[in-house]
C-alpha cells in the first residue's frame, strides 16, 4: 500500500486511536488540526487537548485555528496538497473550501451507525435510548451535519453494563481500525460511497448538566440507563438534604407498594420510581471520593420514607 499524504483533524481522547492507527499504517500525516488549548483547573491555565499532546509527542506539526472560514486558514490547508483529510471529533465545521481541497476528500470517523445518531453525543444517546448496538461509520464528508455518503460501517453490541466511557473506549479503538481499512479500500478502488438511507435518521443532541438530574417519575429502567450513559460526564445526580449526590452505579429492583416516586424505600438507598425502583449502589458527594452506598449511609443519614424531590 502506498503511503498517503494526510491531515488529521481531531480534538478529544476519542480521536487519538484514529491518529495512532494512521501513523502505524505508515501514512504521512503532514499536519494535525485540533481546537486551541482551553483554560482548565483551578488556575485556569491553558491546557492542550489530548490530540495535541499525542501529536506533539510524535513530532507532528499541530495547527489550532479558531476557525477554518477565513481565507488564510483555507489557503494554508490547500497548500498542504493532501491526498485526504481524516476528521474524528474535531469540533469545528468544515467549509466547502476545506472539504474540497484533498484529492480524496475529507473522511469522518463517526461513533454511530448512521443515519442513526447524527450529531454531538451519539455514544451517550444510544445507551440512554436502550439501543442494543452501536458502531463506527466512515463517511465521505459533505456540508451537512453527518449527512455524507457511507464508505464503511461496523457494528458492536451495547451490553447492559456499558457506560458512556466503556462504549467510548471500545468505539475509539474500532474507529482507528476502520479508518485504516477504509484508506486501503480507497487506494485499491474497492470501496464505493453509498448515500445514507432517508429513513431512520435521529439526532444526538449535545449533553447538558441539567438533563443529568434523575427524575424519579421516570421508569427505573430508563434511569439506570441514564446513570450508565452519563458516566463519566455529565454524571447522573439527585439532591438529598440540600446536597447534590452523583450516582456512579445503580440497579433496577422491584418496587415496594405504591410509594410516591422519589420515596426512599429502605436502608439500602432504594428509590421508588414511576415504574419499579432504582437501588443506588455507588455514588459520590461533592469534593469526596466515590464510595459504596452502604459506606455513605453510615455518615450521611437518609431514612426510609424520605421523599427526594
Amino acid at each position: 500500500m502506498t503511503a498517503l499524504k494526510l491531515a488529521f483533524m481531531g480534538t478529544p481522547d476519542f480521536a487519538v486511536p484514529s491518529l495512532d492507527a494512521l501513523l502505524s499504517a505508515g501514512h504521512d500525516v503532514v499536519a494535525v488540526y485540533c481546537q486551541p488549548p482551553r483554560p482548565a483547573g483551578r488556575g485556569k491555565k491553558l491546557r492542550p487537548c489530548p490530540v495535541q499532546v499525542f501529536a506533539e509527542g510524535r513530532g507532528l506539526m499541530v495547527r489550532s485555528p479558531a476557525s477554518l472560514r477565513d481565507g488564510t486558514a483555507q489557503t494554508d490547508f490547500r497548500n498542504l496538497e493532501l491526498d485526504a483529510a481524516v476528521v474524528t471529533a474535531y469540533g469545528l465545521l468544515l467549509p466547502p473550501g476545506i472539504l474540497q481541497a484533498p484529492r480524496l476528500g475529507c473522511l469522518n470517523v463517526h461513533a454511530s451507525l448512521l443515519p442513526r445518531w447524527r450529531g454531538a453525543a451519539p455514544i451517550q444517546r444510544a445507551i440512554l435510548e436502550g439501543d442494543d448496538r452501536s458502531g463506527i461509520t466512515i463517511m465521505q464528508m459533505d456540508e451537512g451535519l453527518d449527512t455524507g455518503a457511507i464508505l464503511l460501517q461496523e457494528a458492536i453490541p451495547i451490553t447492559n453494563r456499558d457506560t458512556g466511557q466503556r462504549l467510548h473506549d471500545r468505539l475509539a479503538l474500532l474507529g482507528g481500525a476502520l479508518i485504516a481499512q477504509a484508506l486501503v479500500g480507497l487506494q485499491q478502488g474497492t470501496l464505493t460511497a453509498v448515500p445514507q438511507p432517508t429513513k431512520g435518521v435521529t439526532y444526538a443532541e449535545k449533553l447538558t448538566r441539567e438533563e443529568a438530574k434523575l427524575d424519579w417519575r421516570q421508569d427505573a429502567t430508563r434511569l439506570e440507563r441514564q446513570v450508565r450513559a452519563f458516566t463519566p460526564w455529565p454524571g447522573a445526580w439527585f439532591e438529598a438534604r440540600g446536597e447534590r449526590l452523583r450516582v456512579l452505579d445503580a440497579e433496577v429492583v422491584d418496587g415496594e407498594g405504591a410509594a410516591l416516586p422519589g420515596t426512599l424505600l429502605d436502608q439500602h438507598l432504594t428509590v421508588a420510581c414511576g415504574a419499579q425502583a432504582l437501588r443506588v449502589t455507588r455514588l459520590q458527594r461533592a469534593g469526596r471520593a466515590p464510595m459504596a452506598a452502604a459506606d455513605l449511609l453510615r455518615g450521611f443519614s437518609l431514612e426510609p420514607g424520605l421523599l427526594l424531590t
